[in-house]
């Protein structure tokens, strides 16, 4: 099944990529959550805008990449969460939450498909976050999450 994606995948490609995928994982996965179009040609003249939105959002190149990596390492992020009294979230702390508390820090803008949580911000304390700003550069984070 050849289609369009329209957002982020894991190990796929980005906005705009036209790949080759098994007739059930895009018909199953891709297509219902809205990540990828039918390629069709009137589709693909979609492609033009679809990737002109991904450059604006993407960070140009290596060097810019790794000033930004620089920037979040100097940062000190804390996230403010209700919790129980045993330090335990009511919830859990999502990608979007951790772009704003970034931005609050004084941090660049961050795109929230671009972070990755390993295992599931439950308590709280100190956690190190990684965010994969270019395809040969991965910052890493701490973010302390506090009661608040």
């Amino acid at each position: 099944m050849k289609l369009i994606l329209t957002s982020e995948v894991t190990g796929l490609g980005g906005p705009g990529d036209i790949v080759e995928v098994k007739n059930g994982y895009g018909r199953n996965y891709l297509l219902p959550r809205g990540f990828a179009i039918l390629w069709t040609r009137g589709a693909e003249k979609q492609i033009a805008s679809i990737k002109k939105a991904r450059d604006a959002r993407e960070i140009r190149d290596l060097g810019t990449a790794k000033e930004v990596a620089g920037q979040l390492a100097a940062l000190k992020v804390k996230l403010r969460t209700r919790a129980g009294e045993s330090g335990r979230l009511f919830g859990s702390v999502t990608t979007g939450d951790i772009a704003d508390a970034v931005k609050a820090a004084g941090g660049p803008q961050l795109d929230r498909r671009r972070i990755e949580i390993v295992n599931a911000i439950k308590s709280l304390g100190s956690h190190r976050i990684s965010v994969k700003l270019h395809p040969e550069v991965s910052a890493a984070i701490e973010v302390e999450v506090i009661a608040g």
